[in-house]
């Protein structure tokens, strides 16, 4: 234990302990357990709404060593349970720093742990999966924590959408000009897109704007009838935290969607495209977390490196053949990781296509988005 830190706990539903000590912000969260695979990118991950209800393990060893800084967010705020690291560095150094991420997680309250010995907990993950977790500077009665562990909701029905959504619509206007990000060269505005906001990555919306779409974002519950009434050349459905069936009202919406106007889907867009067309949906065990997993395009052909973040997925086996075609998998599980629809104007992906952070290999998809909006193809 450092000089002077306050010690921390994790506990696990299933009994496991780690130790280790504060950094972040003081406090007591629950959550789900997953480990990330990143080796840079912890103040994207950290702002992801996807990550809702989860308690983030990073596999690499050090983090903060670049600090952070008010570009690379990808939501207002960040949006994790808790966060736990091997080593964290008080130092930082980058020219694009703006301060630690220490204080970064006090500002928002979001509790940090160092000294963990994140590759056993990871390697325990894998093996039994991801499971209901606590993590404490408050609280160093092992057993209590196990039972609070225990009692804690979990993912399964429930709806996180709901607490990451925005609460009125709004047009989308960059906030940031940082030239690394990988944007298209500027285009002419020419298409109208209505994006739902599930918990929805900025740089999706950074990278339709550059792709010339003038985008509407609007809260998860907002009506079929809402949405077509403004008329879009195409629909976007976001990425966004825990249970796909845990929103049965954003189901609803998308099946009476489907076939009006062009759709794309993204993670739990994704899913919620899959369950409107009728499929069913699944818990991973220890979900997909990082930039460094390969799919592969049945389509072109070609292998993507691509950053993902989920924990459920689609059951190829539950949609129709002769409508619904497989069009990516994932090379280390074979499991579906995009599909498009043979009559009708609809494509969804399971990973990020908008990386941040993560490889830019799939960012060719919101291409075929916008060919899909184009008149001569609708």
């Amino acid at each position: 234990m450092k000089k002077g830190s306050q010690r921390a706990l994790v506990a696990l539903e299933d009994a496991t302990i780690f130790e280790g000590t504060s950094f972040g912000a003081p406090g007591e969260k629950t959550g789900e357990v997953v480990f990330n695979t990143s080796m840079t990118g912890y103040q994207e991950i950290l702002t992801d709404p996807s990550y809702k209800g989860q308690i983030v393990t990073m596999t690499y060893p050090l983090i903060g060593n670049y600090g952070v800084n008010e570009d690379d967010v990808e939501s207002i705020k960040p949006h994790v349970e808790g966060f736990i690291i091997r080593e964290y560095s008080p130092i930082h150094s980058s020219w694009r720093a703006q301060g630690s991420l220490g204080q970064f997680l006090k500002n928002y309250g979001i509790v940090g742990i160092e000294g963990v010995d994140t590759r056993a907990l990871t390697k325990h993950i894998r093996t039994a999966g991801a499971m209901k977790a606590i993590i404490s500077t408050e609280d160093m009665n092992k057993d209590r924590l196990i039972e609070k562990a225990k009692a804690s909701p979990g993912l399964i029905g429930r709806d996180l959408v709901k607490e990451v959504t925005c609460l009125a619509p709004y047009p989308w206007e960059s906030r940031f000009s940082d030239s690394s990000r990988p944007l298209f060269a500027p285009r002419d505005h020419r298409h109208r897109v209505i994006a739902m906001d599930f918990g929805i990555k900025h740089n999706i919306l950074r990278l339709l704007a550059s792709l010339g779409c003038d985008i509407t974002v609007v809260p998860a519950n907002t009506t079929a009838d809402e949405i077509l009434s403004s008329h879009p050349d195409g629909i976007l459905l976001s990425n966004g935290p825990g249970d796909p069936e845990g929103v049965p009202y954003a189901i609803e919406t998308t099946r009476e969607l489907i076939g009006q106007k062009p759709i794309l889907g993204i993670c739990l867009g994704h899913q919620i495209v899959g369950l409107a067309l009728g499929g069913r949906t699944y818990k991973l065990k220890f979900g997909h977390h990082g930039a460094n997993h390969p799919v592969k395009d049945l389509i072109k052909g070609k292998v993507s490196i691509t950053a993902q973040n989920h924990g459920f997925c689609v059951d190829t086996n539950s949609l129709g053949e002769e409508e619904i075609e497989v069009t990516h998998v994932n090379l280390n599980d074979q499991t579906m990781e995009g599909m498009r629809h043979r009559k009708l104007p609809i494509i969804s992906i399971q990973f990020h296509p908008e990386a941040s952070p993560g490889p830019h290999d799939a960012i060719y998809l919101f291409e075929d988005f916008i060919q899909m909006m184009e008149p001569s193809t609708r």
